[in-house]
């Protein structure tokens, strides 16, 4: 890689005039980024990865290969989308009828895992440190630490922010400890939240 700016970027990468990528990045083979993406710092754009015109990538996120990040993605800090994973921006796409007035705005929120193979159907939001899991198809909102799985997906479980499975039951009233970190979540109906550090 060659240093370019204060990001590095492999010669094979193609990153059009107007793209803002933030210091530290690191832009792979045979990347493309859009003049109009907004990419933050720490980023990594894995092998292969498209990142179109009206996207925002947040500080510290992860990449991996063959992601197309298409307009109206918004990715919030530290999200991580696995390899070969899709975004879609049309809800109904047809070659034959031009939809680009029709893109539905996608919110991947802090922290949360997108893995491989896994499909984000447009207009949806997905909180804080979910996790996603390996060929899952996300039609609809998934809640902040939620563990989704299937096709199409369905909620098995709650994550913590380490990235562990966190013994609780999918609705009530209940409190955990992750044993990695200390942090104490609490369950309130279908939410779970974040209650000490």
């Amino acid at each position: 890689m060659s240093s370019q700016v204060n990001y590095s970027q492999h010669e094979s990468a193609i990153v059009d005039d107007g793209a803002q990528i933030g210091e530290g990045s690191r832009v792979w083979h045979f990347v493309h980024v859009c003049g109009g993406a907004k990419i933050g710092k720490d980023v990594s754009l894995g092998q292969n990865v498209f990142v179109g015109n009206k996207v925002t990538i947040g500080d510290h996120c992860k990449i991996q290969n063959n992601v197309s990040v298409y307009d109206n993605v918004h990715l919030e800090e530290g999200v991580f989308c696995g390899p070969s994973m899709v975004f879609t921006n049309v809800y109904n796409p047809r070659s034959l009828i031009e939809r680009k007035d029709e893109y539905k705005d996608t919110l991947i929120k802090k922290g949360a895992t997108l893995g491989a193979n896994c499909t984000i159907v447009c207009g949806v939001t997905v909180g804080e440190f979910a996790f996603v899991g390996a060929g899952a198809v996300i039609n609809k909102d998934v809640p902040a630490y939620a563990l989704m799985v299937g096709v199409p997906a369905k909620q098995i479980g709650w994550m913590s922010e380490y990235g562990e499975q966190l013994d609780l039951p999918l609705q009530g009233n209940d409190e955990v400890t992750c044993r990695h970190t200390g942090a104490k979540f609490t369950l309130d109906g279908t939410q779970l939240s974040k209650t000490e550090a």
